[in-house]
């Protein structure tokens, strides 16, 4: 599996450090972006991924936690953000296009999905997403429990990926940890995103490579 540790739990009197620390390890540094708004909290804006861009060498993974999501794709790309991802409930009938604008600017695009959110309203953007990011917690808060019900829904989608060709990715946000990254990795997951487990840890790097392995 892919590691990409979370610095929404990292310490900001120190970020620099905290990077250095999961840098070379991890595959994406997934960066939690949250308006107030679609989630009862606030992380971190453009300032802020400008600043971790120059520090890092890995692909930035974001997850945006915002209403009209659409708007922040142009500066994301212009920040060297990879990977993107948004919520469905935020997007509604605008999926589809979002994914189009993202996709223009150069980005892998994702739909990211909460708990609540049946899984099988992801399935008619098979083929048109290039990964889906289910959350094993509740969006806008780290270091909540993992939500075991999450494997099912994973195991779901990837089925039915597998069952329509899709080269899509499955990435799991939300409470992971080497408790359950290999659950996670059986049910199908390509890419998991830990925030305190990694930072959080003794030897983040370590831990890294714990769960890359698990």
């Amino acid at each position: 599996m892919k590691v990409a540790p979370s610095i929404l739990t990292a310490d900001f009197l120190h970020l620099e450090k905290e990077l250095k620390a999961i840098d070379k390890d991890s595959d994406y540094i997934h960066l939690d972006i949250m308006d107030g708004t679609l989630v009862p909290n606030i992380s971190f804006g453009f300032p802020v991924i400008e600043a971790v861009a120059k520090a890092v060498s890995k692909p930035m993974d974001a997850h945006l936690m915002v209403v009209n999501p659409d708007k922040w794709f142009e500066k994301l790309a212009s920040l060297g953000v990879q990977m993107v991802s948004f919520h469905l409930e935020a997007s509604g009938r605008k999926t589809a296009e979002n994914l189009q604008k993202a996709q223009k600017l150069g980005m892998k695009a994702g739909i990211a999905i909460n708990p609540d959110v049946p899984v099988e309203k992801l399935y008619r953007y098979i083929g048109k997403a290039d990964f889906f990011l289910i959350m094993s917690v509740f969006a806008g808060f780290g270091g909540q429990k993992f939500i075991y019900e999450s494997l099912d829904r994973v195991g779901k989608l990837k089925a039915e990926l597998l069952k329509k060709g899709s080269p899509a990715l499955i990435e799991v946000d939300g409470g992971v940890g080497l408790s359950n990254a290999a659950a996670l990795r059986e049910a199908g997951a390509d890419i998991v995103v830990a925030g305190s487990a990694v930072l959080g840890a003794d030897d983040p790097a370590a831990t890294i490579r714990a769960l890359q392995e698990a």
